[in-house]
């Protein structure tokens, strides 16, 4: 898996072959506060880049997953489904919430541009 790649979205993302996996990060989840809820899409279910494919819930708030790109689920995180806390936890390891095979990748930011956006 390569390195993580982000989203302006405050998304994560880890590139294997054709297949990504997608996850907020953890400025988001702090920004969040305790994630009590995951709603994520089916495995099969088709994306479009920029659309909403899941909900985020918190103690605070309700934030939206976005679609990176088009592409088709291919797997979604049981484990988050069933302990969102995993998502303010380990949002870049066990709290990754779904795994698209993505037709094309879109321009993504470093972990230095990341950090730039999130600085200001």
């Amino acid at each position: 898996m390569s390195e993580l790649q982000y989203t302006a979205e405050h998304e994560w993302i880890a590139v294997d072959g054709d297949v990504a996996t997608i996850g907020i990060t953890a400025y988001a989840a702090d920004k969040l506060g305790d994630v009590v809820y995951v709603d994520l899409p089916a495995a099969g279910s088709a994306l479009t880049a920029g659309a909403v494919v899941g909900e985020i819930e918190s103690t605070k708030s309700v934030g939206e997953l976005f679609a990176p790109s088009d592409g088709e689920v291919v797997e979604a995180n049981q484990a988050v489904i069933d302990d969102p806390s995993l998502v303010n936890s380990d949002p870049t390891g066990d709290g990754w919430m779904i795994r698209v095979r993505f037709t094309a990748l879109p321009t993504l930011l470093s972990a230095e541009e990341y950090a730039a956006l999130t600085a200001e």
